[in-house]
Protein backbone atom coordinates (compact mmCIF):
# COMPACT_ATOMS: atom_id res chain seq x y z
CA UNK A 1 0.00 0.00 0.00
CA UNK A 2 2.82 2.40 0.93
CA UNK A 3 4.55 1.55 -2.33
CA UNK A 4 1.38 2.36 -4.29
CA UNK A 5 0.95 5.70 -2.52
CA UNK A 6 4.61 6.54 -3.14
CA UNK A 7 4.25 5.67 -6.83
CA UNK A 8 1.17 7.88 -7.22
CA UNK A 9 2.90 10.75 -5.39
CA UNK A 10 5.98 10.43 -7.60
CA UNK A 11 3.85 10.54 -10.76
CA UNK A 12 2.06 13.63 -9.45
CA UNK A 13 5.34 15.40 -8.75
CA UNK A 14 6.57 14.59 -12.24
CA UNK A 15 3.42 15.99 -13.80
CA UNK A 16 3.15 19.06 -11.60
CA UNK A 17 5.69 21.28 -13.48
CA UNK A 18 4.01 20.55 -16.80
CA UNK A 19 0.57 21.20 -15.29
CA UNK A 20 1.79 24.44 -13.74
CA UNK A 21 3.27 25.55 -17.06
CA UNK A 22 0.00 24.81 -18.86
CA UNK A 23 -1.96 26.80 -16.28
CA UNK A 24 0.47 29.71 -16.53
CA UNK A 25 0.34 29.63 -20.32
CA UNK A 26 -3.44 29.71 -20.22
CA UNK A 27 -3.27 32.83 -18.03
CA UNK A 28 -0.58 34.57 -20.08
CA UNK A 29 -2.20 37.60 -21.70
CA UNK A 30 -1.48 38.60 -25.28
CA UNK A 31 -0.64 42.22 -26.02
CA UNK A 32 -2.55 43.70 -28.96
CA UNK A 33 -1.61 47.23 -30.04
CA UNK A 34 -3.99 48.84 -32.52
CA UNK A 35 -2.58 51.74 -34.52
CA UNK A 36 -5.64 53.70 -35.57
CA UNK A 37 -6.87 57.17 -36.46
CA UNK A 38 -10.16 59.04 -36.25
CA UNK A 39 -9.41 60.35 -39.74
CA UNK A 40 -9.21 56.84 -41.27
CA UNK A 41 -12.39 55.50 -42.89
CA UNK A 42 -11.15 51.90 -42.62
CA UNK A 43 -10.52 52.13 -38.88
CA UNK A 44 -13.96 52.04 -37.19
CA UNK A 45 -14.37 48.25 -37.68
CA UNK A 46 -10.94 47.74 -36.11
CA UNK A 47 -11.86 50.08 -33.26
CA UNK A 48 -14.98 47.98 -32.65
CA UNK A 49 -12.92 44.77 -32.78
CA UNK A 50 -10.56 46.17 -30.16
CA UNK A 51 -13.60 46.59 -27.88
CA UNK A 52 -14.26 42.85 -28.25
CA UNK A 53 -10.62 41.95 -27.65
CA UNK A 54 -10.52 44.15 -24.54
CA UNK A 55 -13.25 41.98 -22.99
CA UNK A 56 -11.09 38.86 -23.19
CA UNK A 57 -9.26 37.77 -20.05
CA UNK A 58 -6.32 36.52 -22.12
CA UNK A 59 -5.77 39.79 -24.04
CA UNK A 60 -4.53 43.25 -23.11
CA UNK A 61 -5.77 45.47 -25.93
CA UNK A 62 -4.46 49.01 -26.38
CA UNK A 63 -5.33 51.71 -28.91
CA UNK A 64 -2.51 53.96 -30.05
CA UNK A 65 -3.84 56.81 -32.17
CA UNK A 66 -1.43 58.14 -34.79
CA UNK A 67 -1.20 61.69 -36.10
CA UNK A 68 -0.15 61.25 -39.72
CA UNK A 69 -3.74 61.33 -41.06
CA UNK A 70 -4.60 64.61 -39.31
CA UNK A 71 -3.97 66.60 -42.49
CA UNK A 72 -6.96 65.14 -44.36
CA UNK A 73 -9.59 67.16 -42.52
CA UNK A 74 -9.88 65.96 -38.91
CA UNK A 75 -7.35 66.19 -36.11
CA UNK A 76 -7.50 63.04 -34.00
CA UNK A 77 -7.96 64.21 -30.42
CA UNK A 78 -6.09 61.16 -29.07
CA UNK A 79 -3.23 61.17 -31.56
CA UNK A 80 0.35 61.48 -30.39
CA UNK A 81 3.54 61.75 -32.48
CA UNK A 82 5.08 59.17 -30.14
CA UNK A 83 2.52 56.60 -31.30
CA UNK A 84 3.41 57.22 -34.93
CA UNK A 85 7.10 56.84 -34.05
CA UNK A 86 6.39 53.59 -32.22
CA UNK A 87 4.60 52.19 -35.25
CA UNK A 88 7.48 53.25 -37.49
CA UNK A 89 9.94 51.57 -35.12
CA UNK A 90 7.94 48.33 -35.34
CA UNK A 91 8.07 48.56 -39.14
CA UNK A 92 11.84 49.01 -39.11
CA UNK A 93 12.28 46.15 -36.63
CA UNK A 94 10.21 43.90 -38.89
CA UNK A 95 12.02 45.06 -42.05
CA UNK A 96 8.82 46.60 -43.42
CA UNK A 97 8.90 49.78 -45.48
CA UNK A 98 5.35 50.96 -44.87
CA UNK A 99 2.99 51.69 -41.99
CA UNK A 100 -0.76 51.71 -42.27
CA UNK A 101 -4.02 51.99 -40.37
CA UNK A 102 -5.69 50.06 -39.00
CA UNK A 103 -2.75 47.89 -38.01
CA UNK A 104 -2.54 45.54 -35.05
CA UNK A 105 0.79 44.46 -33.64
CA UNK A 106 0.51 41.27 -31.60
CA UNK A 107 3.06 40.70 -28.83
CA UNK A 108 5.43 43.05 -30.62
CA UNK A 109 6.21 40.32 -33.13
CA UNK A 110 3.48 39.98 -35.79
CA UNK A 111 1.27 42.44 -37.60
CA UNK A 112 -2.17 42.07 -39.16
CA UNK A 113 -4.74 44.35 -40.79
CA UNK A 114 -6.85 45.40 -37.84
CA UNK A 115 -10.28 45.09 -39.44
CA UNK A 116 -9.84 41.48 -40.61
CA UNK A 117 -11.61 39.69 -37.78
CA UNK A 118 -10.68 36.11 -38.66
CA UNK A 119 -7.02 36.93 -39.27
CA UNK A 120 -6.78 38.92 -36.03
CA UNK A 121 -8.50 36.21 -33.98
CA UNK A 122 -6.31 33.46 -35.42
CA UNK A 123 -3.12 35.40 -34.71
CA UNK A 124 -4.14 36.28 -31.15
CA UNK A 125 -5.16 32.68 -30.42
CA UNK A 126 -1.83 31.41 -31.76
CA UNK A 127 0.08 33.69 -29.42
CA UNK A 128 -2.16 32.76 -26.51
CA UNK A 129 -1.05 29.14 -26.82
CA UNK A 130 2.63 29.98 -26.36
CA UNK A 131 4.04 29.12 -22.93
CA UNK A 132 5.42 32.14 -21.06
CA UNK A 133 9.11 32.78 -20.54
CA UNK A 134 8.60 35.44 -17.86
CA UNK A 135 6.53 35.55 -14.67
CA UNK A 136 5.29 39.12 -14.17
CA UNK A 137 3.45 40.47 -11.13
CA UNK A 138 2.13 43.97 -10.46
CA UNK A 139 1.23 45.33 -7.04
CA UNK A 140 -0.29 48.77 -6.50
CA UNK A 141 0.12 50.52 -3.15
CA UNK A 142 -1.46 53.94 -3.10
CA UNK A 143 -0.21 55.70 -6.21
CA UNK A 144 2.79 53.45 -6.71
CA UNK A 145 3.13 50.18 -8.61
CA UNK A 146 5.75 47.56 -7.86
CA UNK A 147 6.83 45.50 -10.86
CA UNK A 148 8.34 42.09 -10.13
CA UNK A 149 9.52 39.77 -12.89
CA UNK A 150 11.63 36.66 -13.18
CA UNK A 151 12.69 34.55 -16.13
CA UNK A 152 11.16 31.08 -16.39
CA UNK A 153 13.88 30.10 -18.84
CA UNK A 154 17.15 31.76 -19.95
CA UNK A 155 16.64 35.07 -21.74
CA UNK A 156 19.12 37.18 -23.63
CA UNK A 157 18.50 40.83 -22.80
CA UNK A 158 18.33 43.67 -22.76
CA UNK A 159 14.60 44.07 -22.34
CA UNK A 160 12.81 47.36 -21.74
CA UNK A 161 10.14 47.88 -19.10
CA UNK A 162 7.34 50.24 -20.07
CA UNK A 163 4.38 51.61 -18.12
CA UNK A 164 1.24 52.46 -20.09
CA UNK A 165 -1.64 54.61 -18.93
CA UNK A 166 -4.89 54.28 -20.81
CA UNK A 167 -8.52 55.42 -20.80
CA UNK A 168 -10.98 52.47 -21.00
CA UNK A 169 -14.00 54.13 -22.64
CA UNK A 170 -14.18 57.15 -24.93
CA UNK A 171 -16.85 58.43 -27.28
CA UNK A 172 -16.03 61.04 -29.91
CA UNK A 173 -18.32 62.83 -32.37
CA UNK A 174 -16.39 63.43 -35.58
CA UNK A 175 -17.52 66.40 -37.65
CA UNK A 176 -14.99 66.50 -40.48
CA UNK A 177 -12.82 64.22 -42.58
CA UNK A 178 -13.51 60.69 -43.80
CA UNK A 179 -15.62 59.78 -40.76
CA UNK A 180 -17.62 63.02 -40.62
CA UNK A 181 -21.02 62.66 -38.98
CA UNK A 182 -20.10 59.54 -37.00
CA UNK A 183 -19.85 59.09 -33.26
CA UNK A 184 -17.27 56.40 -32.54
CA UNK A 185 -16.55 54.61 -29.31
CA UNK A 186 -12.92 53.84 -28.52
CA UNK A 187 -11.57 51.32 -26.02
CA UNK A 188 -8.36 51.49 -24.00
CA UNK A 189 -6.94 54.64 -25.57
CA UNK A 190 -3.29 55.05 -24.61
CA UNK A 191 -2.63 58.39 -22.97
CA UNK A 192 0.98 57.81 -21.94
CA UNK A 193 3.65 55.19 -22.61
CA UNK A 194 6.91 55.57 -20.71
CA UNK A 195 10.03 53.43 -20.53
CA UNK A 196 11.04 53.19 -16.87
CA UNK A 197 14.00 50.81 -16.98
CA UNK A 198 15.83 47.92 -18.55
CA UNK A 199 16.26 44.31 -17.51
CA UNK A 200 19.02 41.84 -18.29
CA UNK A 201 16.53 38.94 -18.33
CA UNK A 202 18.63 36.89 -15.93
CA UNK A 203 18.46 38.27 -12.41
CA UNK A 204 15.03 38.89 -10.83
CA UNK A 205 13.60 42.31 -11.62
CA UNK A 206 11.96 44.69 -9.14
CA UNK A 207 11.00 48.24 -10.11
CA UNK A 208 8.67 50.88 -8.71
CA UNK A 209 6.82 53.61 -10.57
CA UNK A 210 4.31 56.34 -9.74
CA UNK A 211 1.05 55.63 -11.56
CA UNK A 212 -1.80 57.19 -9.59
CA UNK A 213 -4.20 55.44 -7.26
CA UNK A 214 -6.98 54.38 -9.61
CA UNK A 215 -6.12 54.90 -13.27
CA UNK A 216 -5.80 51.73 -15.38
CA UNK A 217 -2.24 50.81 -16.29
CA UNK A 218 -0.38 48.13 -18.20
CA UNK A 219 3.24 47.08 -17.96
CA UNK A 220 5.05 45.77 -21.04
CA UNK A 221 8.37 43.94 -21.02
CA UNK A 222 9.84 43.56 -24.50
CA UNK A 223 13.18 43.25 -26.20
CA UNK A 224 14.99 46.50 -26.88
CA UNK A 225 14.54 47.94 -30.35
CA UNK A 226 10.79 47.21 -30.44
CA UNK A 227 11.28 43.48 -30.42
CA UNK A 228 9.02 40.71 -29.18
CA UNK A 229 6.98 41.19 -26.02
CA UNK A 230 7.91 38.64 -23.36
CA UNK A 231 5.40 39.70 -20.71
CA UNK A 232 2.48 42.07 -20.20
CA UNK A 233 0.13 42.64 -17.31
CA UNK A 234 -2.48 45.22 -16.31
CA UNK A 235 -4.15 46.76 -13.28
CA UNK A 236 -7.60 48.26 -13.80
Amino acid sequence: MRFLISLILAQFLLLSPAMAQEQTAAQRPVLVELFTSQGCSSCPPADALLHDLAKRDDVIALALHVDYWDYIGWKDVFAKPAHSKRQTAYAHAGDRRTRYTPQMIVNGADHVVGNRVKDVTALVDRHARVAPKVALELTRTGGQVTIDARALEPLKGPLVVQVVRYSPENSIKITRGENAGRTINYANVVTDLTEIGTWDGRTPLSLKARVGESSPIAVIIQYAGHGAVEAVASLR
